[in-house]
């Protein structure tokens, strides 16, 4: 399976057909978002190893069925399929709109509704409270608090810019945010 002059090019499969893939057990699915977001909601059957701990090495000889790589949108799965490829893997695909286009497509998923909300959604929270308070506090007992708001608002464009988010860094050391699969 591994052959290290590989240099193809990633492909990309649509729900649809990974569905029917998977109904006859055709391929193997690997989720590389983080362990909360698997548990929160996963495409049944696949496997969550995390962008964040990627290692090739975990995945297990899969013979001549071709590995199919996804995330909520596409970026993350981008970037471990590459890895794999580079590193001699053959047969590498990628979800094409990662869950969000399975989702779209009416297909159905694993949702545990027990689990921390998304860790993207916990920094859209903290960092708008972060802002409100800050302006109000700006407003009505000094401006100076109104740095609070202009640091978090420079922390979401450098988190932009950088594809890194230190808030959400800081939130996934947190003890609900540690559950293990």
């Amino acid at each position: 399976m591994i052959n290290l002059s590989n240099t193809s090019q990633l492909t990309e499969i649509e729900a649809i057909s990974l569905k029917e893939k998977l109904d006859l057990q055709q391929v193997i699915l690997v989720d590389v978002r983080e362990s909360g977001e698997y548990a929160t909601e996963h495409i049944v059957g696949s496997v969550s190893i995390p962008l964040s701990t990627f290692d090739q090495n975990l995945i297990e000889n899969t013979g001549e069925k071709p590995l199919v790589i996804c995330c909520q949108s596409g970026m993350r799965s981008s970037r471990a399929s590459q890895k794999l490829l580079e590193n001699g893997y053959e047969h590498v695909m990628q979800l094409k709109g990662g869950l969000s286009s399975w989702k779209a497509a009416g297909l159905k998923t694993q949702v545990d509704r027990h689990v921390p909300i998304s860790l993207f959604r916990q920094v859209q929270i903290v960092a708008g409270s972060l802002v409100a308070i800050g302006t109000g506090l700006g407003i009505v007992v000094s401006p100076w608090f109104l740095l609070l708001s202009g640091f978090v608002g420079c922390g979401l464009v450098f988190a932009g810019v950088t594809n890194t988010c230190a808030m959400g860094i800081l939130l996934m050391k947190l003890p609900y945010n540690q559950r293990t699969l």
